[in-house]
């Protein structure tokens, strides 16, 4: 699957974000070794502290399936200035399953900026590391 499809199904999966208190959406596509996409919205809570990040929603729905191996994760966000960028907890859980995963962050099938998990969290602590 090409980078743009990835995106495309990100922007999609945004459309189903539960934000009635931030009002911002983000929504993540996550494309497994064995060739499936698993889709993620954001999802709020009125307590927020329960609230799951798109990627953690593609990333948990993945692993609920029985994989384990990822290739890359495409993310996009409402952000109108700049790229929305995961968390410090959505990278934690992006390394315990994909050290050498493709991070593409999106404002548009043509916007996009690709890093590794290494740019985003130098130096990380996963479970090669027990």
């Amino acid at each position: 699957m090409d980078i743009k499809s990835l995106i495309k199904q990100a922007i999609k999966a945004k459309k189903n974000a539960y934000v009635p208190y931030s009002n911002f959406k983000v929504g993540a596509a996550l494309l497994t070794k064995s060739g499936n996409v698993y889709t993620g919205c954001n999802i709020e809570s009125a307590s927020f502290t329960p609230t799951n990040c798109a990627e953690r929603t593609a990333i948990f729905k993945a692993v609920s399936e029985g994989e384990r191996d990822f290739k890359a994760i495409a993310i996009v966000g409402d952000s109108k200035k700049d790229y929305t960028y995961p968390c410090g907890v959505c990278r934690q859980v992006i390394r315990e399953f994909g050290k050498n995963i493709k991070v593409i962050i999106a404002k548009s099938e043509d916007d996009y900026k690709e890093y590794t998990l290494e740019d985003l969290l130098p130096n990380s602590f996963g479970p090669d590391d027990l």
